[in-house]
């Protein structure tokens, strides 16, 4: 199997991925998207003879475009420009997961500082303000009370880009202090694993504890629901408990509550924190996938 790895960054997630392809005698053509030129009459050398091309781009752009162009190659792309384009998008990903019917934190777009305040408003307090793009838990805010919101909106209104005039606004998820990532191949879980902190956010990214998570039958669902929504693939799915007490957090009922909320869907999903708190050798069974995508998808042309 050719592989083709787009990429900006090498992390130590690819890292993890190419050593597993190499020991498994696949080739691979790293691309790095930051110097290649994208033709829309003919393919760049780097794509002759891919099997397979792995979407593992940092920037949004880069990987909505990127994979536009690989598509437009005729080469099998994971994740496609569609699921990239859906998940990349908070806005899209909320609309994906709700008209899915699965669960997802209620949600308001506003496009002008007094829409936004009224939204907030209408939450009450705390809720929270997102980027619609954006990764790491990175220039989100927790809005406590009318004049953080008020301050809040002024400085997106007149930071400029396009982007902060979007404002995204959902409400406070009062989660036990953790939340659960997902790493799924086409709705089908490799591992999990809980991410704790007493911090509001709960990324990996903002340092919070790590461990392996079992999941139930209703979170194997939602899961299954979630991946199918965005339209499949490499996928990294976020869960929320709601309806559990942070007093609660740390007992043994702590398990004994209401539902799960999906928050987000992630396209390029990392994995090396989840690789390293569970026994599944997550590349490994990466890479599985990979090949039987691959062997798939070069079957499909033949018969085609």
């Amino acid at each position: 199997m050719k592989v083709g790895l787009l990429y900006s960054r090498i992390r130590r997630d690819e890292k993890l991925l190419l050593s597993e392809l190499r020991e498994r005698d696949h080739e691979i053509e790293k691309i790095d998207v930051r110097k290649q030129q994208f033709n829309i009459h003919e393919a760049p050398e780097a794509f002759e003879d891919l099997d397979i091309v792995v979407d593992r781009c940092l920037a949004t752009s880069r990987s909505v475009y990127a994979t536009k162009f690989a598509e437009a190659y005729g080469v099998p792309v994971v994740n496609g420009p569609e699921v990239a384009d859906t998940c990349a998008d908070k806005v899209n990903n909320s609309l994906a997961l709700e008209a899915a019917g699965v669960p997802t934190p209620n949600t308001d777009v506003a496009f002008t500082k007094d829409a936004a305040l009224e939204s907030i408003e209408k939450f009450g307090y705390p809720c929270v303000l997102k980027p619609v793009v954006g990764s790491w838990g990175r220039l989100m805010a927790k809005i406590d009370s009318r004049s953080a919101a008020e301050a809040i909106l002024e400085h997106k209104e007149t930071l400029g880009h396009y982007e902060h005039k979007i404002f995204y606004v959902q409400e406070f998820v009062e989660k036990p202090g953790r939340d659960m990532r997902v790493l799924a191949v086409d709705g089908e879980p490799i591992a999990a694993m809980v991410r704790s902190s007493d911090h509001w956010l709960t990324n990996a990214a903002k340092g919070a504890e790590t461990a392996e998570f079992e999941l139930d039958d209703r979170a194997l669902e939602l899961v299954e629901k979630a991946s199918d929504a965005v339209g499949g693939g490499l996928l990294g799915i976020d869960l929320m408990e709601v309806g559990v007490s942070e007093s609660e957090a740390d007992q043994p009922r702590a398990r004994e509550f209401e539902d799960y909320t999906v928050h987000e869907v992630n396209h390029t999903v990392e994995f090396k924190a989840l690789n390293e708190v569970t026994d599944v050798d997550v590349p490994a069974k990466v890479v599985d996938w990979l090949e039987t995508k691959a062997a798939t998808e070069a079957d499909a042309e033949v018969t085609a």
